[in-house]
């Protein structure tokens, strides 16, 4: 008998696990051979405040400071390095870059620098004068480690004592005298509180325990790396994002990365890229910019999921005793992963809520699966 389970072993799952395995028996049950196989194993994370919506960027603001000075032994290399991003727009979007602007410049902890098209093209040299008009920069954006922050977790759950338990997909879930009993290819699995960080698989999990499913819908993002300009250095440009996010492109692994910032609606599985979607990207990016692509060095897809008003769900079922969801992170996952690992531990245990939540404005309320469902009558 565990004091809890959590059903899968992404980020989100290896968060939980880290911050609930002090004093208590968690086990983590991962479906696939490896963790984070899928969604955590396939994202080019950059953390940037002002991304997402008010939720997002209060619950990112609030895994700030653990990605700038994790505990002691958490990883060996730093979790960020410096990237920057900058988000550009044409003639017929500058209302809307303004709007952006405005807005992120009011909670940014950073200064944003606004830029006139030649201003843009000294950092960027190969936009377009004919497309860009204006932009603003947002120096303090960093690239994440996904794998040593993803790895970190895991390490660290398991030096407290937690267990990760690989192709352990879920077979049956069930409830039984105040205990869940999850059963599985590998084992039964028992504990009094059960975790759903099942990702784009949440809603079935839900399903499966009695829960009602918040209606979670799995989207399709594709990536490509390719070839960077040849008389170029781009190594130390910033990450460059369309304001009505269309697509993106920035320097990685030596390449760059380019996206179509695709959201197709997907069943859960091994997403795959599709041939359209690569087309679309690399037609976008080059409306935008002067980037010959004649190879695809390497192109892959990953599902982010997503509630209704694109804001995760973290806390207690209202209908079903015991079971926490910690699910529907959509794009934001690897940056508010610290934060929402750590309230998922505080609700399990009871304990105050942080105080940089409460200075970030990272308020849990945001997050309540309570929103989308009624308990039900008596």
């Amino acid at each position: 008998m565990q004091d809890v389970l959590i059903i899968g072993g992404g980020m989100a799952g290896a968060s939980a696990a880290f911050f609930m395995a002090s004093g208590r028996r968690v086990t983590a049950l991962e479906a696939e051979a490896h963790c984070g196989m899928h969604t955590t194993g396939r994202s080019a994370a950059l953390f940037i405040e002002g991304y997402g919506n008010a939720a997002i960027r209060a619950f990112t603001r609030a895994s700030r400071q653990f990605f700038l000075d994790p505990p002691s032994g958490f990883c060996e290399i730093p979790l960020l390095t410096p990237r920057g991003v900058m988000v550009i727009g044409t003639e017929a979007q500058r209302s809307r870059l303004e709007a952006l602007y405005a807005e992120t410049a009011a909670e940014s902890s950073a200064p944003l620098e606004w830029l006139d098209a030649g201003a843009s093209r000294s950092e960027i040299p190969v936009l377009r004068p004919d497309y860009i008009d204006a932009a603003f920069l947002d120096r303090s954006a960093m690239d994440i480690d996904v794998d040593a922050l993803h790895l970190g977790f895991l390490r660290g759950a398991r030096r407290q004592g937690a267990q990760i338990v690989t192709n352990a997909r879920v077979d049956a879930i069930e409830r039984v005298g105040g205990t869940w009993i999850v059963r599985t290819p590998v084992g039964v699995f028992e504990a009094p509180i059960l975790v759903n960080a099942a990702g784009a698989w949440a809603d079935q999990v839900a399903a499966m325990g009695g829960a009602t499913p918040l209606g979670l819908v799995p989207k399709r993002r594709t990536a490509m790396l390719v070839d960077a300009p040849p008389s170029i250095n781009a190594k130390d440009w910033p990450g460059v994002i369309d304001v009505e996010e269309m697509f993106y492109f920035k320097p990685s692994s030596g390449k760059l990365l380019l996206s179509p910032a695709d959201e197709t609606p997907s069943e859960p599985g091994d997403a795959q890229p599709e041939e359209i979607d690569i087309a679309i990207a690399v037609d976008r990016v080059q409306q935008a910019a002067d980037l010959p692509v004649t190879h695809i060095s390497r192109s892959w897809a990953g599902l982010r999921s997503f509630f209704s008003d694109k804001t995760p769900a973290v806390g207690w079922d209202p209908q079903v005793d015991g079971f926490l969801w910690l699910a529907g992170q959509g794009g934001y996952g690897i940056q508010t992963g610290p934060a929402l690992g750590r309230l998922a531990a505080v609700l399990v245990t009871g304990g105050n809520i942080p105080d940089e939540f409460v200075v970030e404005g990272a308020d849990p309320d945001f997050l309540s699966p309570a929103r989308f469902q009624q308990p039900r009558s008596e």
